[in-house]
């Protein structure tokens, strides 16, 4: 089964922001902007953002960071690693998910950070499938 989140189509945007294929979800890279677009300045701020226009993401297919077993992170600044290193261990309890972390040129919209993921929906013990 698989099963994509639906936006209005737009030529900026004219992916899914995320799909859901069987149990697996794929996660479109979230940006660290705010709610309006613009980007989030500030190290642990434009992680949080990023983390949590990710999280938006994946509850259009009814998941959540807690379902996250693979992040990619991508920064304009490569010095940001010990930051996220420390919201990982804030904001996920182990067994964390696994962390690709690359520096790039240039983020869309002036960002710093993008986070990309997959994810995987478990059992209703909360045990993974």
């Amino acid at each position: 089964m698989t099963t994509e989140a639906h936006s209005p189509v737009d030529r900026a945007h004219p992916y899914s922001p995320a799909r859901l294929v069987g149990d697996t979800a794929y996660v479109s890279g979230a940006l660290a902007v705010d709610r309006a677009g613009e980007p989030v300045t500030g190290a642990s701020e434009a992680l949080d953002a990023a983390l949590d226009r990710l999280e938006e993401r994946l509850g259009t297919v009814g998941l959540c960071l807690a379902d996250l077993v693979k992040l990619t992170y991508f920064v304009t600044d490569i010095s940001l690693r010990e930051a996220a290193n420390d919201q990982l261990i804030a904001r996920f309890e182990a067994p964390r998910p696994a962390r690709s972390f690359l520096a790039v040129s240039a983020l869309p919209y002036g960002a710093t950070v993008e986070i990309e993921a997959v994810a995987r929906r478990r059992a209703d013990d909360g045990t993974a499938r």
